[in-house]
């Protein structure tokens, strides 16, 4: 940051600075912090990840173990950012926030013209501390998925704890939530973050939509099939139907009997012949009739 670069709105009311150059150093971290991070992350099974916002940032983060690179949105715009993250050959997760298609068309461009289109994640994001959920714009997942052919997450800056679950169902395969231990600690973002206990809330949720989301098959599951079959209807004997009767349209009935014909079948059978007595109520088989 420059020496007069301003800060936003919602960092100065937080924060009492008036300087983006000022406010990032009192909540700077030296490098060698970095990789005591990255040790007790692998100590307690998390994937550690940190974003960069220099070329040099990206070759202390590999070395260190990062599991990805992760780019803010406001450097999606960094050509030699995006080039050094690129060359990390590490996952990399670029957040869309505050750009236009033309833009992430063009970081999507420079980071496949690096050979590491395979590799990328888009984030959808809305750039508001907080984002009001009538701004959240969720459909975005699945218009990033469509226009660039890539798997796409949901970096979420609302204060919920189910925006996470609603992404999900619209296509998020990977969700960016802020938390903090401290809502109420000094600093530009710990007032829209989320608490440990709502943390937990809010990945039982998102993981609760995946488990609803299913596989999308059309097949007929397991636990439907009892509901299927005493609820299905089939066709079965209108009144008692003699041996070698022709079967017409009085004759039948479709009614919830358990397996059978399906109604579908039900033009098949008319015309055709008993080659038994068929009681009242009894479902017609393919046995029943004369060959």
């Amino acid at each position: 940051a420059t020496a007069n670069a301003p800060v936003a709105t919602y960092q100065t009311v937080r924060t009492a600075q008036t300087s983006q150059r000022a406010m990032l150093r009192q909540l700077e971290l030296p490098m060698e912090s970095f990789g005591r991070i990255s040790r007790r992350c692998a100590e307690r099974g998390i994937a550690f990840l940190a974003t960069p916002f220099a070329d040099s940032d990206v070759t202390h983060l590999a070395a260190v173990g990062a599991a990805a690179i992760k780019i803010a949105s406001t450097d999606l715009v960094d050509v030699a950012l995006l080039e050094r993250a690129c060359g990390a050959d590490l996952p990399i997760i670029l957040s869309t926030g505050a750009a236009d298609e033309d833009e992430i068309a063009q970081a999507v461009q420079r980071i496949e013209a690096c050979g590491a289109r395979e590799r990328l994640v888009l984030l959808h994001c809305v750039s508001a501390y907080p984002t009001a959920m009538d701004h959240a714009n969720l459909r975005a997942v699945r218009t990033l998925q469509d226009r660039f052919a890539t798997i796409v997450g949901y970096s979420d800056h609302t204060t919920s704890t189910h925006t996470g679950a609603l992404a999900v169902a619209a296509g998020a395969c990977l969700l960016e939530k802020h938390f903090t231990l401290d809502r109420h600690a000094p600093g530009p973002d710990h007032a829209m973050s989320l608490e440990p206990p709502a943390l937990a809330e809010y990945i039982r949720l998102a993981r609760q939509a995946r488990q609803a989301l299913g596989t999308g098959s059309l097949a007929v599951q397991r636990i439907e099939r009892e509901v299927r079959d005493v609820g299905r209807k089939i066709i079965v004997a209108a009144r008692d139907i003699s041996r070698g009767e022709t079967l017409t349209a009085d004759m039948l009935a479709s009614r919830r009997a358990g397996r059978g014909l399906l109604p579908t079948q039900m033009a098949k059978l008319l015309g055709r012949r008993t080659a038994v007595a068929v009681e009242a109520d009894t479902p017609l088989v393919w046995e029943m009739l004369r060959a």
